[in-house]
């Protein structure tokens, strides 16, 4: 059974992980830049309390890294997504929570060897969950992110 401090990290980078997501949605929709997002989640979000929920710590290097990572290589990063998704479904097409889900996990496929694809596949399978009830974007995310995770690292899935 993992130890408690064990269970507190793994909490926190799942949070640094939906942070990253809601930040990267909120860089889009706003068109703000990613350092004043980044300041107003490190300032005001991560770990407060908004309208009554509290929101728990967030691993902040994991959610920096994420962030930066995606405003340095998104267009890389939404390359890999395009060859994962059907023909005629390009990124552009594709809801903004769903491609700030994909842009977080590509780079998390791409820059992090230290995180095994399949934790990073589960992780942003349950941000998923947590923005759509239907559970058909969850299904949709496994799969486009199994295929980037496949190309992206292959070696992760040789038997």
């Amino acid at each position: 059974m993992p130890s408690t401090a064990h269970q507190e990290a793994r909490l926190a980078r799942s949070a640094a992980r939906l942070a990253a997501v809601q930040a990267l949605y909120q860089m889009e929709i706003s068109g703000a830049g990613w350092q004043a997002v980044q300041k107003e989640f490190e300032d005001h979000r991560l770990g407060a309390e908004i309208e009554g929920a509290q929101y728990r710590d967030a691993d902040v290097e994991l959610f920096r890294d994420i962030l930066k990572g995606v405003v340095d290589h998104q267009s890389a990063i939404d390359r890999l997504t395009d060859r994962a998704l059907v023909e005629r479904w390009p990124l552009g097409r594709i809801d903004a929570t769903l491609r700030a889900v994909f842009r977080a996990a590509g780079h998390e496929l791409t820059a992090r060897p230290d995180i095994p694809p399949k934790v990073s596949i589960g992780e942003y399978v349950d941000v998923a969950k947590a923005f759509f009830e239907s559970g058909r974007e969850a299904k949709f995310v496994n799969a486009v992110l199994d295929h980037m995770a496949r190309e992206a690292r292959p070696d992760a899935f040789q038997s």
